[in-house]
């Protein structure tokens, strides 16, 4: 997309910070021990599996059930996923054990060749109330296999698609973005797709929770990907990453893989998708985060007078409404808040007038965790007046506009319509993910006595410091639901763990 610059007579360079602050009652260790008993001299509780059987339990999905946190996968993460959190108490109604393709260390970058192909994770640093990237050489080398059968089948990046796709563990076509890294160093072979190496196992019980990376890409892009819903285009061989998958194919795959797994004869959980609009990475930045004094405010408004002065000239000749006139308007004030300008491919086509698709950005448009490192900066090092977001107008992947966010919400309740509909064609136990996100990014969830958590960024609790990937303590809260649904579909007698026991936050 072509760069808009804006010549401004007077103007100092804006930086954006954010701060954050901590809650002790977040910042814990990680005991992942479970209440086996209801204390001396009493009982030790009967669990059971009810009606099914956890003996052979495999996780399928992507980077929520792989255990993805702070940016990263890593030992830690990996320990604290739901997936294991599940299978622990599984244990206690005869689940067998659960093996993981366990990163080499904490760090959580990859390596492939010994390049580093993935950043490590972040860490939250409580004297700068800032989180930032830990420092360290990554030991995990993705040439170096995993030996399987692994029970956590999350692969962090795949689309619904991807878990039919031969090839996609193949380490020869990672380097060319053919294959998936993560799935690369578990498949056991380079041509088996996820589904596959899941059948192999012939599993006794199952989670199924993919499809969010059919709309995550996009949304976190800020929407900078096609929506197939939109373009029409059935063939997922020809997506993008940001793309968002056409309903009708994620229907077809879906069905597909549900079909594959009844004919073993496995019992399972399907989980929807949560609205990911709702998750933190979309609500740290304001909208109206740059701060002006008069004399620059003065000057950016007057560089912006002859766009300003052509969109007149459109709604005079009756090109635009006098509504999308005001809405591209560009206003500056001495203030600290002032809203960034941005370009907007939803706006009318003005091109044949000179003037480009700008507006300021209002509270309806959510900006991505990542234009913090944008907004305020210089697009042009030499170019004192090239401020980003004021002189220079954000792209496209820094911002989702209303228009972006009703594609992802009308594409998940689509994909949540199919998952709801074929849990209960192969009468399957469901988890409302899709719910629990609604309550905890409105009202907050109680994780037991007074303990809530929320979708806060760094004190909320739910999420890790990547604001989109849950914490420990979020991963708790989601296998607690999940045993809710299977003791009532199952008729099992699980207990769940203690949310508060596991933390919502690591400092190091």
């Amino acid at each position: 997309m072509k760069t808009h610059y804006i010549k401004l007579s007077l103007i100092a360079l804006i930086g954006l910070a954010f701060a954050c602050s901590t809650d002790d009652n977040n910042i814990l260790a990680i005991p992942n021990v479970p209440d086996t008993g209801t204390g001396i001299g009493l009982p030790t509780p009967n669990y059971t599996s009810g009606s099914t059987s956890f003996a052979n339990y495999v996780a399928i999905g992507n980077s929520l059930t792989a255990g993805i946190a702070d940016a990263a996968l890593y030992i830690r993460s990996q320990e604290a996923s739901y997936p294991n959190i599940l299978a622990t108490q599984f244990g206690l109604a005869g689940g067998g054990s659960f093996g993981q393709p366990l990163m080499s260390d904490d760090l959580g970058g990859l390596l492939l060749g010994g390049m580093q192909i993935t950043p490590n994770r972040f860490i939250f640093d409580p004297v700068a109330q800032l989180p930032f990237t830990a420092s360290g050489t990554p030991t995990t080398e993705v040439t170096n296999i995993v030996t399987g059968p692994h029970n956590n089948m999350g692969v962090p990046g795949a689309k619904s698609y991807h878990l039919l796709a031969n090839g996609y563990g193949n380490v020869a076509g990672v380097q060319a973005g053919l294959a998936n890294p993560y799935f690369a160093r578990m498949a056991s072979n380079p041509n088996a797709s996820v589904l596959e190496d899941v059948l192999a196992q012939a599993p006794s019980f199952f989670t199924l929770w993919i499809g969010s990376n059919d709309v995550l890409q996009y949304a976190s892009s800020g929407g900078a990907g096609e929506d197939h819903n939109v373009t029409g285009n059935l063939d997922p061989a020809t997506y993008g990453g940001p793309d968002i998958t056409n309903n009708n194919v994620f229907a077809q795959v879906y069905g597909g893989i549900l079909q594959a797994l009844a004919q073993t004869g496995a019992d399972g959980l399907v989980a929807n998708i949560p609205d990911i609009t709702k998750a933190p990475y979309f609500h740290v930045v304001p909208h109206n985060p740059i701060p002006l004094d008069a004399a620059t405010a003065a000057a950016v408004n007057g560089a912006y007078a002859a766009y300003n002065g052509g969109l007149l000239a459109a709604e005079a000749g009756m090109l635009i409404s006098a509504e999308e006139r005001a809405a591209r308007t560009i206003s500056f004030e001495a203030s600290a808040t002032n809203a960034v300008v941005i370009e907007d491919e939803d706006l009318t086509d003005l091109s044949g007038l000179g003037l480009p698709p700008l507006r300021q950005t209002t509270a309806n448009d959510l900006m991505v965790l990542t234009s913090q490192f944008v907004i305020g900066t210089l697009a042009d090092p030499n170019n004192p007046l090239s401020v980003n977001g004021v002189g220079v107008a954000l792209d496209d992947s820094q911002v989702l506009t209303p228009e972006e966010q009703g594609a992802i919400v009308d594409a998940t309740l689509a994909y949540n319509a199919t998952i709801e509909m074929m849990a209960g064609q192969f009468d399957l136990a469901f988890f409302d993910a899709y719910a629990m996100l609604e309550e905890v990014s409105s009202t907050g969830l109680n994780i037991g006595g007074n303990a809530i958590i929320t979708a806060d960024f760094v004190t909320g609790g739910a999420f890790s410091l990547d604001g989109l990937h849950t914490s420990p303590r979020g991963n708790a809260a989601i296998a607690n639901a999940m045993i809710d649904v299977i003791n009532t579909k199952y008729g099992a007698n699980l207990p769940k763990v203690d949310a508060k026991e596991y933390t919502g936050l690591y400092v190091n």
